[in-house]
């Protein structure tokens, strides 16, 4: 049997003042939740928003979870998903990322 899989990214965002970083914080959290229901396999899709505001927090992180490798890859390569990074991509500064398998 499979194991299940969290992908986890947190990003860097930009923004010159702080409300222009609130407002790309938003449009990355929409857009992330926009997809679901829209990928088979993403069984679970949360985006949080940093609320500490110390200065080497990530401004987003998004967990979800899959139920094998192959959802996973589905998901990066879906056309929902690329969409919503093509969108968001000028507003990255920095990302990171953590695929596991829970329990390993």
């Amino acid at each position: 049997m499979a194991s299940p899989i969290k992908h986890i990214v947190m990003w860097r965002l930009r923004g010159e003042t702080p409300e222009e970083r609130a407002a790309a914080r938003r449009k990355v959290k929409a857009a992330f939740e926009g997809l679901i229901g829209l990928i088979e396999g993403l069984n679970c899709i949360e985006v949080g928003v940093d609320i500490s505001n110390v200065d080497y927090a990530c401004d987003v992180v998004l967990v979800s979870e899959f139920a094998n490798a192959a959802d996973l890859e589905r998901y990066a390569t879906h056309p929902e998903h690329l969409r919503v990074r093509r969108e968001l991509g000028d507003l990255r500064i920095d990302r990171h990322q953590v695929d596991y398998i829970p329990g390993a």
